[in-house]
């Protein structure tokens, strides 16, 4: 297992940790959480041993390997699938000593220990990684010079997974995935054997691919299990209930120094003044945590175009070849919230840059409103900002004639405060940096905004301000992202991008995440639907008692759940001595919550047997 003890950090001065303890159970896969600045990748760097600690100890098991992705990017001349290959170095050593060697008995050891490692079934399950990760065969023998720096680290992903560390540490691994990347490495994660270790803010992946959450607040590590629903939902019950005990406290406070400041003076109620005095001396502060500091993005209002915005007939498009997409028959009015899905190189991105205006239709025709203003955002852009310039001096070239305080008025509309105005990009986070390219996205209001991965670099408090920021936006919406949460709260409506073509895909999300998963199998068209006979009199009466069995289990755990809610709630059970107690009672809770998902899910099923047969 892992265990941190009491450790002390700081970073010029500024505390990361004082006194965090936490014990991570070896195989577990957990979730490591916290605010931007917090010290979540500091805290990666102290167990790989790259930082000294001030104060406490970090303790591995005797021999155990730590793997994450190297700064460094592949770069060589070596193919993905050999530079994969070399990612266990066991296994390079071995089998460049077996070409070497000559002692018998050391030949046979070798032989044995490559038999153990499993190194002959190697390229197979090098490969099998790569095509998870979105390179093809062909793909997987070219160099890896001939790939840019994002599918580069999708190769050093690629072999540290392949090499298997016994402690897994993986910042942000899906900032340069797309969708089907993203789920093929939540899938893979929970099948992995040993301890993994993730700082990311896709709330699908926390949610799927752990088993716990390591939480990074006030300088304290704080371990919860299950899943990060599961976290939110205890964290918001267990700070309510500490703000309505400190509020009761300040109170009472208030209550006893206006005893005080009233009486001190007179003799006669001098000892009951300096009773309430010590009273307020022993008084322990309840400081109720802090709120997650709210996040706004402020997308300013199109006027309403005339529908169709974007209307497409027979049209095709390429980059001088062969045509990416074909026969492209293509309606997008203003009210429209679009995600687009489909593999990479597919031609989504071919689609975007064609609804931009950035690509022009080689056959076919393309109709645009003539009012219509389009916003553009990809990540490619965020690299192209002015580095040795300040947020500031990026609108002003758009926005020449207005006044500073107006500026600084957009800016912090995006969350870029007076701090952030003026420190030149270069300085900025990656967060930051991609809300100034959001802000001069739709600085013109656009009636179309299209969004390529928005929110790579955004912490969960932004990714859920974007989400509000789309569902109030009155104009049309066109969305690529890894993001399954992020889909699924803002698009109504979901584009397949496969085959050169752009077919409406009419089952939800959750079924596309099954045939990726599945391996894009095609779907076998189904028999015909036999005419359903009607249920008896006796069946719909079983039916009937069935749905209230379901419904009093439910009621029965509700009952449990808010009883251990009220438990929960008691401050005296997050005291220092009583942490044991905690952990019981919140897997308790847990296993109600379980058990009442599931029971919620049976009632469902029972009341639609139901509604069928009547």
């Amino acid at each position: 297992m892992l265990k941190i003890e009491d450790i002390t950090y700081s970073v010029e001065g500024r505390p990361l940790f004082e006194g965090a303890s936490a014990t991570i159970p070896a195989g577990h896969k957990v979730g490591l959480v916290g605010r931007n600045g917090a010290g979540k990748t500091t805290l990666f760097r102290l167990i790989r041993g790259e930082l000294a600690l001030e104060g406490g100890t970090i303790t591995l098991p005797s021999r155990a390997r730590i793997g994450g992705v190297a700064q460094e990017v592949p770069s060589s001349e070596t193919s993905l699938l050999e530079t994969v290959l070399q990612a266990d170095t066991e296994r390079t050593a071995l089998m460049a000593e077996a070409d070497t060697a000559t002692d018998p008995h050391r030949i046979a050891d070798i032989q044995h220990r490559l038999a153990d490692i499993d190194a002959w079934s190697a390229e197979g399950r090098a490969s099998a990684i790569l095509k998870g990760l979105g390179f093809d065969a062909a793909e997987q023998l070219m160099p890896c010079s001939a790939f840019s720096g994002g599918w580069r680290m999708r190769v050093a992903l690629a072999g540290v997974l392949f090499a298997q560390p016994d402690y897994l540490l993986l910042d942000e691994p899906t900032n340069y995935l797309d969708l089907e990347g993203a789920l093929w490495l939540e899938a893979y994660l929970q099948k992995y054997p040993h301890t993994v270790l993730i700082i990311s803010h896709d709330r699908g992946l926390l949610n799927r691919a752990v088993s716990g959450i390591l939480h990074l607040d006030d300088r304290k590590l704080t371990y919860w299990t299950g899943p990060y629903d599961q976290f939110a939902r205890q964290m918001a019950e267990r700070r309510a209930v500490l703000q309505a005990e400190a509020k009761k406290q300040e109170l009472r406070r208030a209550h006893l120094q206006s005893f005080v400041d009233r009486f001190k003076a007179k003799a006669s109620k001098a000892v009951q003044a300096q009773s309430r005095v010590k009273m307020l001396e022993k008084m322990t502060p309840i400081v109720a945590p802090e709120d997650a500091k709210k996040v706004v993005f402020t997308f300013p209002a199109p006027e309403e175009l005339s529908p169709p915005i974007i209307n497409m007939e027979g049209t095709a498009v390429g980059y001088g070849g062969p045509p990416v997409l074909r026969k492209l028959s293509l309606r997008i009015d203003q009210d429209d919230r679009i995600a687009l899905l489909g593999r990479n190189g597919e031609g989504k991105s071919t689609l975007s840059k064609l609804l931009a205006g950035k690509l022009q239709a080689s056959e076919g025709r393309v109709v645009r409103s003539s009012k219509l203003r389009i916003g553009y955002f990809a990540q490619h852009q965020v690299d192209e900002l002015h580095i040795d310039e300040t947020p500031l001096q990026h609108i002003m070239r758009l926005r020449p004639a207005e006044g500073q305080a107006k500026l600084r008025a957009r800016l912090a509309g995006f969350g870029l405060m007076a701090d952030q105005a003026e420190t030149v990009v270069g300085r900025l986070s990656g967060g930051q940096k991609a809300r100034l390219s959001l802000l001069l996205a739709t600085i013109d209001a656009p009636h179309l905004l299209i969004l390529d991965e928005p929110t790579n670099h955004l912490d969960m408090e932004s990714r859920e301000a974007l989400v509000e920021a789309l569902t109030e936006y009155s104009g049309a919406v066109i969305l690529v992202s890894h993001d399954m949460h992020l889909l699924g709260l803002v698009a109504d409506r979901l584009w397949l991008v496969k085959g050169g073509a752009v077919v409406p895909y009419t089952e939800d999300l959750e079924a596309y995440r099954h045939q990726l998963l599945a391996g894009d199998e095609e779907t076998k068209p189904a028999k015909p639907l036999e005419k359903p006979k009607k249920a008896s009199r006796d069946e719909v009466l079983s039916l009937k008692a069935e749905v209230r069995k379901c419904e009093e289990r439910l009621a029965k755990l509700n009952d449990m759940r808010d009883k251990l809610a009220k438990k929960l709630a008691d401050p005296a059970l997050y005291e220092a001595g009583r942490v044991g107690e905690l952990e019981t009672w919140n897997k308790k809770y847990a296993e109600v919550m379980e058990a009442l998902d599931r029971a919620e899910a049976m009632w469902l099923a029972a009341q639609e047997k139901l509604e069928a047969a009547a």
